[in-house]
Parts: C-alpha cells; structure tokens; sequence
C-alpha cells in the first residue's frame, strides 16, 4: 500500500503545479475531487469556497485527506462505479486519476451522470514520454540491470489530445478541448530520491523490496541521471483536459 506522508511529500507537490489551470476550468459550488490522493485540489478548491467532496480507492490516502480537510466530505469510491444520484455536482475535478482507470470510456460516462446539466468537468493525466521527474526512476532500475517488469498503462491508447477530445464527445460532452502544460520540477535530488521510494506505489515499491546493496546500485544510477536537472528542475508535462456536459 502507498505511504500516504510519503506520497504527499513527493508526488503530490508534483502533481500540485497543474491544480490552479485544473480549477480554473472547474471550480463551482458542488465540486466532486475525483481521485483527491492526499487532497492537493480539495484543500485549494475549499480555499475558493467550494463545497467539496473529495472520493478515492485508497483508503489510507482518504484518512490524510479527511484528517487534514474536515470541511470536506470524503467517500471511498473509484471509477468507474461512484455513489451518488446523478447530477449532484456542478463541477468535477479529477488531477491525475484518469490515467489509472481501466476503462477510459465508461469512467467519462459516470462522470457524466454525476454532473448536472450545464456542470463543467476537467481532468489531467501525464505525458509519459516527457515526465522526467518519474522516468529518472524507471530508467535506474533499468540501467541497475534489476529484473522489473512495470504495469500495464491501460490509458495508452486514449492519451493523445485527438482520442481523448473524441471519448469526451462521445460520453456526452459539448465543448471539449485540451491544454498542454509544461513546467520544470524544482526538487531536492536526495529528497526527491527517498519520498518516491518510501511512498511505493504500483510502479516503484520495487525499488524498496530490493537488497540494499541493489537499491544502493539503482540509487547511484538515479543520481547520475538526474544530475543533468539537479539547478534548473525536472521538465514536466501534462495534459489538461476540459468540457460541459451537454444540458
């Protein structure tokens, strides 16, 4: 299972950088946080006065969002099954789990039904060829020489702009287009090296379970290859995806 502090103190202030544009495109006074994690766009969507409720599977990372943001309702719930009536919310907001669903298709439709008429949705994944913050990892264990076959991406596939707009429409959306964001993740290489180890996860929990004398071997590889961003950071990317349900 992920470590929820770990995770918040790594990936979560990656992922905080798209947050702003992501609320920008839906912020209303029923906001469903979708995927919340550890509640990077629950706590901003609260400080926007937002009425929110804020679901995910894990229910480790739903107990550091509930803690931290009591004005929140939160629901342990995923994609593409959630448990509320349909049309309850004005706006969905959803930083980084759409990419993790196994069926891009119907988890749009639910997303669809929750929403009222008119209700405005918006969603971000990755751009896995240029997130270089996370690849640095992927590409350690690999120069490590350690056995490691990572998960299935089911998204591939529905991750270009073109594909994702076309799966938008199709579940009901008017007005749908995607943004592209790019930023540089200014980080801490040590720090940055021990947060996404200890929080584990599907991709990088083996890196934990090695000897020490192999995370040793993986961990010189990341330096190496991290060095290159260690003054100007990280080049990231990301899509941002937006769109009104149809009244």
């Amino acid at each position: 299972m992920t470590n929820a502090e770990a995770y918040d103190r790594g990936f979560a202030q990656l992922s905080a950088h798209t947050v702003g544009p992501l609320l920008d495109r839906a912020c209303a006074p029923r906001l469903l946080d979708v995927g919340c994690g550890t509640g990077v766009v629950t706590a901003a969507a609260l400080a926007l006065g937002a009425e929110v409720t804020a679901v995910d599977v894990n229910p480790v990372m739903l107990e550091l969002t509930a803690r931290r943001h009591p004005y929140a309702t939160t629901r342990q719930a995923a994609l593409p099954d959630l448990p509320f009536e349909d049309g309850e919310f004005d706006a969905v907001a959803g930083n980084f789990i759409i990419n993790h669903v196994p069926d891009t298709a119907e988890a749009l439709k639910e997303l669809h039904r929750v929403l009222r008429p008119g209700g405005t949705l918006a969603l971000t994944w990755w751009k896995s060829d240029e997130m270089t913050a996370t690849n640095v990892f992927s590409d350690a264990i690999a120069a490590a020489e350690v056995p490691y076959q990572p998960p299935a991406r089911p998204f591939t596939g529905n991750d270009t702009p073109q594909r994702f707009t076309e799966l938008l429409e199709q579940a009901g959306f008017q007005d749908a287009a995607v943004e592209t964001l790019r930023w540089r993740h200014r980080v801490d290489l040590a720090t940055w090296w021990t947060d996404i180890v200890q929080a584990g996860g599907p991709r990088f929990a083996v890196i934990a379970r090695q000897p020490p004398e192999t995370v040793e071997r993986i961990r010189a590889h990341y330096i190496r290859l991290a060095a290159p961003y260690e003054e100007e950071g990280f080049p990231v990317c990301a899509h941002l995806a937006h769109a009104t349900r149809c009244r």
